[in-house]
């Protein structure tokens, strides 16, 4: 199970914390590529909201891309099962790689964004299967540990990506391309790896009818003393589909049967790119300049919100099935309304004392492993536990597509924000994640160690009320 995991993630999230990482640190070197290509091709010099202009284009059609992963990777997991879909999605991200690769060389700085686009889609599409196959193969009494694995790949990526960006390493002016091309190395790891692990035994059961396969695929994951139980569980949820084929994200949306779950993934996914995590790397640098860290250190300290959010993704993981779910999201938004609070005061009085830039330091680490601990990991793992066989592809693609939007407004907007609202765009975070962990306290029951379709009845009681 745990070699399961890694061989899933080292081309899923994985991928896509690498990649959201990777583009801060030849932010420069780009700039500069895009006026020598410019002035090259047309003999006269690239203008300024131009240049800003082709920057935004390729640090965000990476959202467009990941939007179009999170549409079509339902379907993908659908069609050619759960592993098939990671597998060929590997061969999206060698070609963004070469295309981004090769955009130096040739001066085209059209391949890079579509390369950008690419590897969006490839990180959308790792978003949506890997935590479907992850979900499907783990023991109930393991699922939310296992699970978490999303977000523990997804946070390594990061980290991952921070480190391989310094400037000693491939972040300097030679090596950018490098550095852009070098995600085919996950790519090319979970190719050589996943091919020796069986498909989603519930896939195999459900959807594709082979009751033999999905037993040995249940004794490779399981172990052949342990597979019964797992195998019984699986029947009994066949059993009550009696055939119902997987379903279209539409359809979700008209069925009062999924109406209150399909309600909670959409405000927890919001929930978590609203939170205010990007407004907290934004003024992480000003933080870390005010508490007197020179220029040239700051990509180091800032290694450290990355060794944050893994630790606390670990921590999560090592807790989820002791602790339970709803605790530790209720209490990863309500820590992070707390910081919000004296964050926004210690940023309004940062000149009046020495100590207090130090105090928005320990802020900013402090918000970091609450989102970590919480809704940075559990949002994906609850994704998959809120719905039955038939409806879970097409919730991961409602999820990620909302995810993608939320993203991209936020990308969009926050500058604004930040300009019009200064230190006191904390104050909108902190409401917004209050009012989702009172969302999270009324509506969502404790899903550890509970089936899917023993969740499902709870959920019934929502959508249905007395006539559950």
């Amino acid at each position: 199970l745990f070699l399961a995991v890694c061989a899933v993630g080292i081309g899923g999230t994985f991928q896509y914390g690498y990649n959201v990482s990777i583009i801060n640190a030849p932010t420069q070197h780009i700039h500069k590529f895009l006026n020598e290509t410019w002035s090259s091709r047309y003999h006269k010099e690239l203008n300024p909201d131009l240049l800003t202009f082709l920057w935004s284009v390729i640090a965000s059609i990476f959202s467009l891309g990941g939007l179009c992963g999170a549409l079509i990777g339902g379907s993908m997991a659908i069609r050619l099962g759960r592993k098939g879909a990671l597998l060929m999605n590997n061969i999206i991200a060698i070609l963004a790689s070469i295309l981004m690769g090769i955009s130096f060389p040739t001066g085209l700085f059209e391949l890079l964004i579509a390369g950008r686009f690419l590897i969006g889609i490839n990180s959308g599409v790792g978003l949506c299967v890997q935590p479907l196959y992850i979900g499907e193969f783990a023991p109930k009494h393991l699922r939310g540990g296992l699970a978490m694995g999303t977000s523990i790949f997804l946070t390594g990526g990061i980290l991952t990506g921070q480190i391989i960006g310094l400037r000693e390493l491939l972040g300097g002016e030679k090596h950018w391309p490098l550095l852009l091309s070098s995600s085919c190395i996950p790519a090319l790891a979970q190719l050589l790896f996943l091919p020796w692990f069986p498909e989603s035994p519930r896939y195999l059961l459900i959807d594709r009818g082979d009751e033999l396969s999905c037993a040995k695929a249940l004794k490779r994951f399981h172990g052949s003393s342990e597979y019964r139980r797992e195998m019984e569980d699986i029947q009994r949820e066949c059993f009550a589909l009696d055939g119902e084929k997987p379903r279209k994200p539409w359809q979700l949306f008209t069925d009062p049967a999924v109406r209150w779950q399909l309600i909670t993934v959409i405000v927890m996914t919001m929930g978590q790119q609203l939170s205010g995590i990007n407004a907290i790397y934004f003024y992480a640098t000003y933080v870390f300049e005010q508490a007197g860290i020179v220029a040239e250190k700051i990509p180091y300290v800032t290694l450290g919100t990355g060794v944050c959010e893994c630790l606390t993704a670990l921590s999560c993981g090592l807790l989820i099935d002791y602790v339970g779910r709803r605790c530790l999201i209720i209490g990863g938004y309500l820590l992070m309304t707390l910081w919000c609070t004296v964050l926004t005061f210690s940023l309004t009085y940062q000149e009046l004392y020495s100590w207090v830039p130090y105090m928005s330091m320990m802020c900013v680490f402090a918000f970091i492993l609450s989102f970590g601990l919480g809704p940075g990991g559990i949002t994906n793992t609850l994704t998959a536990e809120l719905f039955v066989q038939s409806s879970r592809p097409a919730a991961y693609m409602i999820a990620g597509t909302v995810s993608w939007i939320s993203f991209f407004t936020v990308g969009m907007l926050f500058p604004f924000i930040v300009n019009g609202l200064k230190q006191y765009c904390f104050v909108v975070f902190l409401l917004e994640c209050f009012f989702v962990a009172a969302f999270i306290f009324l509506i969502i029951p404790e899903t550890k160690n509970k089936s899917f379709l023993e969740i499902k009845k709870e959920f019934n009681k929502l959508n249905f009320g007395r006539n559950a």
